[in-house]
């Protein structure tokens, strides 16, 4: 998936927890939120702010996406609250490589 492909699937899915999402898709809109975060910081504290509400509900919804395409539940995401640990393991499970569906909570293929 391309960067512009990722940006666009992850904004209209804007609030869909369910399905897969692959690891390009994830991590180019994870870029684009980025590198948009710290252009936005440029033109003040608001427009930041603005960005960062605007994007906070698509982000969680592709992380929890890209968690069932590893076969693990999106709620696995609160592990990120764990001080440094639970960061890192978050990133491990969201950089793994996909695995077929097994039943696993929103592990549908997608259309």
């Amino acid at each position: 998936m391309t960067f512009q492909e990722s940006v666009k699937t992850c904004f209209s899915k804007y609030a869909d927890f369910n399905g897969r999402a692959s690891r390009s898709e994830f991590w180019w809109f994870m870029l684009f939120v980025t590198l948009a975060s710290i252009a936005s910081s440029f033109l003040g504290p608001l427009v930041a702010g603005l960005f960062f509400l605007g994007t906070l509900l698509p982000s969680v919804a592709v992380s929890s996406r890209r968690l069932h395409d590893t076969n693990r539940t999106g709620w696995w995401q609160l592990v990120g609250l764990i001080p440094i640990v639970g960061f890192i393991i978050l990133i491990v499970f969201l950089a793994q490589e996909s695995r077929p569906a097994d039943g696993a909570p929103g592990a549908t293929a997608q259309p």
